[in-house]
């Protein structure tokens, strides 16, 4: 497995950007799906990107689509979530998260997590 730790959130206004990276440990990050998750109060936690391993194939939630880019540097072990024109309803705790094997959308999919990072966007 790997061990995933989240950069610093942060408040942002609506409409501005704000870039999330995610850092991994352990040898075979490369052969890992990671995935980004939000939970809002109250809600379930969300699907919100991933990446292929190899980074050649991305998925987003319909919510982020055109806003919100997923990226990763496997020889620095990063993952990065750049979150562009940011909403309101975008406020959450933001997870990252990895799996050995294809990508995927769900949470049960996903076995290796990060402690969460809140992102909080006023309007």
């Amino acid at each position: 497995q790997v061990q995933l730790v989240e950069s610093r959130g942060g408040l942002v206004q609506a409409g501005g950007s704000l870039r999330l990276s995610c850092g991994a440990s352990g040898r075979t990050f490369s052969n890992y799906a990671v995935g980004w998750f939000r939970q809002a109060p109250g809600k379930e936690r969300e699907f919100v990107a991933a990446i292929r391993w190899s980074g050649a194939n991305t998925e987003y939630a319909d919510s982020v689509k055109g806003r919100f880019t997923i990226s990763r540097d496997n020889a620095k072990k990063m993952v990065y979530l750049q979150m562009n024109v940011l909403k309101p309803e975008d406020t959450a705790v933001y997870y990252c998260a990895a799996r050995q094997g294809p990508i995927a959308t769900g949470v049960r999919d996903f076995g290796s997590w990060g402690q969460g990072t809140q992102v909080t966007v006023s309007s």
